[in-house]
């Protein structure tokens, strides 16, 4: 190679990693043929078991580019492989249809072995981040997770998950309009405290500027 061939080989690499660069790395994952029944299922497996929400049919479909007819079959079969409908053993955990959508949950009646697991664990102080959520959830329950990051001003994921882990809170419902899962306190919750029931938490009103605001009113006003 000459010393004036050099440059125009030098601009091509240039232009080539460019272009390289210029990519969207997502158009190298792109699904280009129709996933197989049993990768299909893997992939809901995948998705289902990092998900925090519930995923509709819907959201499943357009994430893995799959017609909605071949998702539902998909799901259904997951489903029924988690519960040993074909014979096998069912497994620690399932998937529920709840909010519109569906979600891994522990299987009822394992629910005894994540509890001793909790137990078992070496206990840490909560933060006070932890302790200010779990101060909220407890005079306001039932209460959704954007509810709570709005009366604390922060983003609550990381606390609401360590509350869950310590089997402090629980999940109690869904919100059918919204997709919302709603939390609530645990027994063992009211074991931590030493109390028997929520009516005998401390009276919140005394505490606040002002008396008749809604975090202390609601709670107290089911206790005179």
């Amino acid at each position: 190679m000459t010393h004036d061939e050099q440059p125009e080989v030098e601009v091509e690499v240039v232009e080539q990693t460019v272009e390289v660069l210029s990519q969207d790395p997502r158009e190298a994952l792109a699904i280009n043929e129709p996933i197989n029944p049993d990768s299909l299922q893997g992939a809901i497996e995948a998705i289902l078991m990092v998900a925090e929400v519930p995923l509709s049919l819907v959201h499943l479909a357009t994430s893995l580019d799959t017609p909605v007819p071949d998702i539902r079959e998909a799901v259904h079969a997951v489903r029924d492989d988690f519960d040993g409908v074909n014979g096998a053993r069912p497994r620690g955990f399932e998937i529920r249809e709840v909010g519109g959508g569906w979600r891994v949950f522990v299987r009822e009646d394992y629910e005894w072995a994540v509890r001793e697991f909790i137990s078992n664990e070496n206990p840490t102080k909560l933060s006070q981040a932890a302790l200010e959520t779990l101060a909220v959830i407890a005079y306001r329950q039932p209460i959704a997770r954007g509810q709570i990051a709005s009366i604390r001003g922060v983003n609550v994921d990381s606390v609401v998950r360590t509350l869950l882990s310590r089997g402090l809170i629980t999940e109690l419902f869904t919100d059918s309009e919204t997709g919302a899962i709603n939390y609530g306190t645990t027994p063992t919750f009211l074991e931590t405290l030493g109390i028997n029931a929520l009516e005998d938490l401390p009276l919140i009103s005394p505490y606040l500027p002002d008396a008749n605001s809604d975090l202390g009113s609601d709670f107290s006003d089911g206790k005179k």
